[in-house]
């Protein structure tokens, strides 16, 4: 009945700072429970990114002039392709200290992710944007094109393509986590991502899957478009971003950011508690695991003041 009747009167022993930490699956799915409510609110805010696309589908609808509803369509899908990439560093920002259990407001970070990563991420997020549709065309043409000239050699550029397709959703894994984890130029961000997404191939391929798995999950809302079009609003994209997310910060920390504190003789701080700069021992103890349990007050009958 917690859920309904809060008791604040009375209280448990508080968590040990020392406890076992939780890893692999058990921490996957700790986070995942802790912050479920957070990435429904982080998701309708990526959402609200999506909006210039689909407005833009709206507009060649129901505007009638052919000349004015181009210019409108092309002036938001222009909007979609700048800004999707900032959005994305905010998604992963946040996301991102939830991994290494640092507190955080959705909104405020999410936002600061965004202003502070805009100039790199729009470049990356246009990328994606004409990769994802290069693949579209692929697709479309190379086939016809098969048919066409009556041989499957046009098969050929259509695997290259997307075999290139591949190696870019690959390195999405890592660009944007190491676009707000580091300080990194736009070249070394591009150069590392391509590297890893060859280096961690077993990470990489389990991710993919993880991935397909999930949006195969949502096929048969297809059929449901208004119930797919309300679940879309509140978890899809975070909670893939999460998965992702979880599978190759590891791989990051590892290959780019514990290097680099090796190189200037520290340890990673995401990798050890908060402790005392100076190496001293702290003034106050953490009790927690240790405390006597509050028990309820019973009720009773008090003197009546008059």
């Amino acid at each position: 009945m917690g859920l309904f009747f809060k008791d604040y009167e009375s209280s448990g022993r508080g968590i040990s700072k020392n406890a076992p930490k939780k890893t692999g699956f058990k921490l996957f799915l700790d986070i995942l429970g802790r912050k479920f409510w957070q990435l429904a609110g982080l998701n309708f805010l990526y959402f609200l990114f999506f909006m210039p696309l689909l407005l833009s589908l709206t507009a060649i609808r129901y505007i009638p002039d052919p000349g004015i509803a181009l210019a409108v369509v092309c002036v938001l899908i222009l909007t979609f392709m700048v800004t999707i990439g900032p959005a994305t560093a905010g998604l992963v920002k946040v996301i991102r200290c939830y991994l290494i259990e640092k507190h955080t407001y959705v909104t405020r970070d999410f936002f600061k992710g965004f202003r502070n990563n805009f100039k790199k991420a729009s470049v990356i997020g246009f990328i994606d944007c004409l990769v994802a549709l290069s693949a579209y065309a692929a697709v479309n043409v190379y086939p016809a094109l098969a048919v066409q000239l009556g041989t499957n050699l046009m098969y050929v550029p259509m695997v290259i393509t997307y075999s290139f397709v591949l190696v870019v959703i690959m390195m999405n894994y890592y660009i944007y986590l190491m676009l707000v984890a580091t300080s990194l130029s736009l070249k070394n961000l591009i150069k590392n991502s391509f590297a890893l997404s060859f280096v961690s191939i077993k990470t990489n391929i389990r991710i993919t899957l993880l991935v397909v798995l999930i949006l195969a999950l949502f096929f048969p809302l297809l059929f449901f478009p208004p119930l797919l079009f309300t679940i879309m609003l509140f978890y899809p994209a975070a909670f893939i971003t999460y998965v992702v997310c979880f599978n190759s910060y590891p791989v990051i920390q590892k290959y780019v950011i514990n290097p680099y504190y090796e190189s200037i003789g520290q340890i990673n701080p995401e990798l050890v508690g908060f402790e005392d700069e100076n190496g001293e021992e702290p003034v106050f103890e953490d009790m927690g695991g240790k405390e006597q349990p509050i028990e309820k007050r019973k009720k009773g009958k008090g003197r009546r003041i008059s």
